[in-house]
């Protein structure tokens, strides 16, 4: 079970990195919010913590601001980060539509058995290199 303040601690959060980042990029919220199909309001709420940033919008904002989504979660603790996980995980279920990632999926199975288990051995450490940043 989750304490009722946990998602808000995790869009202040969320929000404070994505300030942080568009300033060290020398962006304005209005430059941002171009970048990403919204208006600067949006940018201004996400900033704040008053509106939840979607798995897709994320993406679209890392992207925009060049930095890993995971990027938006340094710093979290443990349960916070897992509570932070699990949202992503429900609300991405567009990401298993992509083309991108059907593409890899197919690449992947198209692999032998042993070049797929080291393929995968890769994805891991570097997911692992990422969080030790």
């Amino acid at each position: 079970m989750r304490p009722k303040n946990m998602g808000s601690e995790i869009d202040i959060h969320l929000g404070k990195r994505l300030r942080r980042r568009r300033r060290l990029l020398g962006l304005t919220q209005q430059q941002l919010a171009g970048a990403c199909g919204v208006r600067f309001q949006q940018i201004q709420k996400y900033e704040c913590g008053a509106n939840r940033i979607s798995a897709a919008r994320l993406w679209q904002l890392s992207e925009a601001l060049q930095v890993p989504v995971a990027y938006f979660y340094d710093g979290l603790s443990e349960q916070e980060r897992n509570a932070a996980e699990a949202k992503i995980a429900e609300d991405s279920g567009e990401v298993l539509s992509r083309k991108e990632t059907l593409d890899l999926i197919r690449a992947y199975y198209q692999l032998d058995e042993r070049p797929r288990r080291r393929l995968l051995d890769l994805a891991k450490s570097l997911h692992g290199d990422a969080e030790g940043r």
